[in-house]
């Protein structure tokens, strides 16, 4: 689904990521770990256009997207939310998915409804203005709105950071059930071991912008994971 090689970027004369090579598998999840300053959101640009690559190359289905704008690799399928649960705060929670849908038509509907099946919670939420609502339910209505547009490869940034533990749950379980269904796939950045290791086919850790370890995910997985980050 999403293929990188020996990708090299970074921002004016400063390279931030050396050589990454990454595969996200369709239907999987591959999870990014790493320390703060690792290099994990910079590849994330790298993969969304956001940065140019400098060396490398950026394969989505098996064509090459490496010089292709944001805008470009959106309507291929790539739908990305970033760190600190986003939303149009003065707009409704049913406001701000609208916002999408409309775009979608019968489609958006279709998928509103799907991504409110994943996070029930929402369905009562969503004559609340969104800035009103806690940090999980944001992130929630986050990536939500980011199903609506019926992605194929879906980026996650720490979606776990400053949220209570059993919202955590949900949103990995809905993650899951997304990704066991076959059709989307997800890359993550998560500092959050556990959850992202658990449920996710492959992981790769970063260091100085460098792959330092790679594995595969599962429940017997985060000591390996936790091993790597501690050199």
């Amino acid at each position: 689904m999403l293929e990188l090689s020996g990708v090299t970027t970074g921002y004016g004369r400063t390279v931030v990521v050396h050589g990454v090579d990454l595969t996200v598998p369709r239907g999987a999840l591959t999870a990014v770990l790493g320390h703060n300053g690792a290099g994990k959101t910079t590849l994330l640009r790298a993969v969304l256009g956001l940065l140019p690559a400098r060396a490398g190359a950026v394969r989505l289905d098996g064509a090459d997207v490496t010089s292709l704008a944001t805008h470009q690799r959106v309507r291929r399928g790539i739908a990305y939310v970033p760190q600190g649960q986003q939303s149009f705060g003065r707009l409704s929670a049913r406001e701000n998915l609208r916002v999408v849908a409309d775009a979608y038509g019968r489609d958006g509907r279709r998928r509103t409804d799907e991504a409110l099946d994943l996070f029930p919670a929402l369905r009562d939420l969503l004559g609340r203005q969104a800035g009103l609502l806690s940090g999980g339910q944001r992130q929630q209505l986050a990536i939500a709105r980011a199903l609506v547009t019926g992605p194929r490869l879906l980026v996650l940034d720490e979606p776990a950071e400053g949220i209570q533990p059993n919202v955590v749950t949900e949103i990995y379980d809905a993650i899951s059930a997304l990704t066991a269904a076959g059709d989307l796939s997800v890359l993550l950045v998560e500092q959050h071991i556990g959850y992202a290791v658990e449920h996710a086919a492959g992981f790769v850790v970063l260091a100085s912008g460098r792959v330092v370890h790679r594995g595969s995910g599962g429940a017997d997985a985060a000591a390996g994971a936790r091993k790597a980050l501690a050199l």
